[in-house]
């Protein structure tokens, strides 16, 4: 198969390995294989999300406006749409009634699409108190958060108008995704760190510092236990963490690179069952990997 190696060479973190290397002291039970790597063009692809039926990857290509749709097994494009409309798209989310939320970044708004088959058309926006958003989360409890990163804030909506704002102490948050237990995880980038946030926006917890070591953390993904995947954009670097919290893995050399295990200033991230996609956005591609690992021990 193209672009699949051989059962040997599985990334077993823990070691360093030249053809696909880790960092830090990650637990041995997890493992990467690298499957296949996009190659339809992409400029600067930022964040990156499943469609609901798992068939599609959507990708926010920040350079050509687009939402680009790749085909989620081969990585082949199948379409793309928005470029007319959109400037600067850098994250996607999927509502429950099929429409696709977009952080429109450079045109100060998040872009609502109603889905015809692998097509958009344009049916709406969210502006207010948000200035440069990169990151979106439609929530189940109806709401739609919004990351400001230029507005350094994060701002909840219902109906089209702001019911909860946190904007204290925040720089440049990027990525909005949603806990098993509904509470709200934020990469915030300036200051390095991800944020747990409760429905309304207090701040519950923070993971920062070493030995997770964040520089300019931009998107995440959550599995249904609660672990997280973040992309560690200055490190070059996929991590995974527990949320009580553990560093439990580092996919990446540190260095930028491209290969397998290596990636240069990745961003996006997604994830269903034991595979993972990656934007490595400083190589204008995404790839995907398949991973296993120990299930993490009862709390």
């Amino acid at each position: 198969m193209k672009n699949r190696p051989s059962a040997s060479c599985w990334l077993l973190c823990g070691a360093l390995m030249a053809a696909a290397p880790c960092l830090g002291e990650p637990d041995a039970g997890w493992r990467f294989s690298f499957e296949r790597a996009s190659d339809t063009p992409l400029s600067n692809p930022h964040d990156v999300k499943l469609s609901a039926d798992g068939r599609y990857l959507y990708v926010a290509d920040v350079g050509s406006g687009d939402v680009v749709v790749l085909d989620a097994t081969t990585l082949a494009r199948v379409d793309a749409f928005g470029g007319e409309q959109l400037r600067g798209t850098h994250d996607i989310d999927v509502a429950p009634d099929g429409r696709l939320y977009v952080a429109d970044t450079h045109n100060g708004r998040i872009a609502i699409y109603r889905m015809q088959g692998t097509r958009g058309e344009l049916v709406g926006q969210l502006t207010e108190r948000l200035s440069g958003p990169e990151g979106v989360l439609v929530h189940p409890n109806g709401l739609v958060y919004a990351a400001g990163a230029w507005s350094n804030n994060v701002v909840a909506y219902r109906d089209g108008a702001v019911v909860h704002e946190l904007r204290e102490g925040l720089s440049a948050p990027h990525d909005l995704e949603l806990a098993p237990d509904g509470r709200i995880w934020l990469a915030d980038a300036g200051n390095d760190r991800l944020l747990l946030l409760s429905e309304d926006l207090a701040v519950v917890e923070a993971i920062q510092g070493m030995p997770y070591d964040f520089d300019g953390v931009r998107y995440l993904d959550v599995l249904p236990d609660g672990t997280l995947f973040a992309a560690d954009k200055n490190n070059h670097a996929i991590k995974v963490i527990d949320p009580r919290p553990a560093l439990l893995a580092v996919l990446g050399s540190g260095r930028r690179g491209k290969g397998v295990g290596v990636f240069t200033t990745p961003e996006g991230v997604d994830s269903a069952g034991d595979l993972l996609w990656l934007a490595d956005s400083g190589n204008d591609r995404i790839v995907k990997y398949r991973f296993a690992r120990r299930p993490m021990p009862n709390q």
